[in-house]
């Protein structure tokens, strides 16, 4: 099953310095956070603030491209984790017919905002990120990786507000 999200916001990982996206369920109080790179972070918070850039950043000249061929996105979705990595497809719609393409989240949610095309996420990634995040914890520890492992787990959607992107 496939479940509507909203992106809460996105937060600094304090032990590594890298970005997370936060996704939030639209039916309940489930969360996924995706690591993600910087320049994808970038860009996502860009398409979220509506910030317009002097020249076209790559998922808007990949965006510009799609449309002059005639091609949109439906929808995108994180649809799996191996190896504590995610996986997404992005749903595409062309005259010539539908197609669907494998990505990584942050471009698929990149392009997602750039289509205002919604977010799913597949019941397995829900539940395997919430199984993984024991593990993940065990990995680290120091000081500074049980006060993040603590921070992940007392995380509550009350506190998306307190993130700017």
């Amino acid at each position: 099953m496939l479940h509507k999200m909203s992106i809460a916001g996105i937060a600094m990982d304090p032990a590594s310095n890298t970005p997370i996206i936060l996704l939030k369920s639209e039916d309940d109080d489930q969360v996924v956070p995706i690591w993600i790179g910087l320049l994808e972070a970038t860009s996502i918070a860009s398409a979220m603030k509506n910030i317009k850039f002097d020249r076209p950043m790559t998922h808007d000249l990949f965006k510009n491209f799609a449309e002059s061929m005639n091609i949109g996105v439906s929808r995108i979705e994180v649809s799996d984790i191996k190896d504590n990595t995610y996986y997404a497809l992005i749903h595409f719609t062309s005259p010539d017919g539908d197609f669907t393409m494998d990505a990584r989240p942050s471009d698929a949610i990149a392009i997602a905002l750039r289509y205002d095309a919604p977010v799913f996420v597949d019941d397995k990634v829900i539940t395997k990120s919430q199984d993984t995040a024991p593990d993940a914890e065990l990995g680290d520890e120091s000081e500074e990786g049980k006060k993040w492992a603590d921070y992940l787990k007392n995380l509550s959607p009350d506190d998306f507000g307190k993130y700017k992107v």
